[in-house]
């Protein structure tokens, strides 16, 4: 192998550099400042651990991404996590294990065995918040409203919102006792909106029941979709009316919050159906092909953990925030200079400096003073009637 090569990095995986891992840095900070204000407690998560842990009600798609290893420990199969969502339901379900609601959140990088999209990174910094503990509408309303704050603390543009809910598509599926293979289908036809598809796999079932799955496929657009939705879906169950319902108590809640974020509706928009059980949410800008956040409500995820919770929460990429958004993030201090020197009375000069909250780059052996620049300094500490003392570079 050239010895060029040993510099290449695999697709996907990316280094990041000054000044730009600096601003992501403090992205972060500011970022999980905000969700500490909301009551949110931060959690560490463990990078790779066992495999059955990762991919708890996950699905396929994570268990896909997930890179996978032999313990050599234990002989057992271990993942690096492509998701921190499934860990910080452990640590709810298993470790915490408190009564009532509870706020988590997180920030660490994942690992990808696959990206999303073939421009998207394999190693994003994964950044959430999860609430546990509460049932109702108003989890979704609280984290879908966090979600939305901290899009406007990263001043990312042009914002909207794209809602669903699962529980629509799953009563009318459970209604129509479609067999798991017909129910994949229509599940695959219906986010291609594959209108004749959709009809042909429904043709079977009583009228009222394929014209509401059709349905689905066109509820899409503004607020006035929901109006149409009870309409059109007005012979459904009682658990598809409780769905709907609960999208439109939110929908209101959000509205009064936030009048000038605009809302999209799409009743077959099945994003993470395999283990998402309620209102599922994303954040869309423009030119950007793909959510930039998404999350929603995976009610029971920590059963397998010995205790079933609900649970709704979000997620995004702190590395896309910061490209997308204009966060005020402050330019780097600018630094003091010290010269190579080992005089005592320096160094106590230099520590005083840095205890103080100066950022003071001290000369090693042969540098120059005109090397201050380069170090981003705009002073330097010269020895001035006796004492060391801060000046301006000349």
């Amino acid at each position: 192998m050239a010895t060029v090569d040993r510099w290449l990095l695999p697709d996907g995986i990316e280094e990041v550099l000054p000044p730009e891992a600096a601003r992501i840095e403090i992205a972060r900070r500011q970022v999980l400042d905000l969700f500490q204000r909301w009551g949110y407690e931060f959690v560490v998560t463990p990078h790779i651990e066992y495999l059955e842990s990762l991919l708890t009600g996950a699905g396929q798609d994570l268990d896909l991404r997930t890179f996978k290893v032999t313990d050599p420990l234990s002989g057992r199969q271990m993942g690096f996590r492509a998701d921190i969502t499934p860990q910080v339901a452990r640590i709810d379900a298993h470790t915490l294990r408190r009564e009532g609601p509870s706020r988590l959140c997180y920030a660490g990088s994942v690992l990808h065995a696959q990206p999303r999209a073939l421009t998207t990174s394999r190693s994003p910094i994964q950044l959430g918040a999860e609430l546990y503990g509460d049932a109702s509408p108003a989890s979704d309303v609280e984290v879908i409203s966090l979600l939305v704050d901290t899009l406007e603390l990263a001043e990312v543009p042009d914002v909207h919102m794209d809602l669903g809910h699962v529980g629509i598509y799953r009563g009318l599926v459970r209604a129509a006792e479609l067999s798991g293979e017909a129910e994949q289908q229509l599940f695959d036809a219906l986010q291609r909106k594959a209108m004749d598809e959709i009809d042909a796999l429904t043709e079977a079932l009583p009228d009222s029941l394929r014209r509401m799955l059709r349905a689905l496929a066109e509820l899409c657009g503004s607020r006035d979709v929901l109006d149409l939705a009870q309409a059109c879906l007005v012979d459904a169950p009682d658990d598809v009316h409780a769905a709907l319902d609960e999208l439109v108590a939110i929908a209101d809640a959000l509205e009064l919050r936030y009048p000038e974020l605009p809302l999209y509706f799409d009743l077959g928009e099945l994003r993470g159906y395999h283990y998402h059980t309620g209102v599922v949410f994303a954040a869309f800008v423009p030119a950007v092909g793909q959510a930039i956040a998404q999350g929603g409500r995976y009610d029971d995820i920590g059963a397998d953990f010995g205790r079933a919770r609900p649970a709704t929460g979000f997620s995004t990429d702190l590395k896309t925030l910061v490209t997308l958004g204009r966060m005020p993030l402050g330019e780097e201090p600018a630094g003091i200079w010290a010269p190579d020197s080992h005089d005592v009375y320096l160094w106590q000069a230099v520590r005083r400096l840095r205890a103080d909250g100066e950022r003071v780059v001290q000369a090693l052996p042969g540098q120059q003073l005109s090397e201050a620049v380069q170090a981003h300094c705009d002073r330097q500490l010269v020895l001035h009637e006796g004492r060391w003392q801060v000046l301006a570079l000349d």
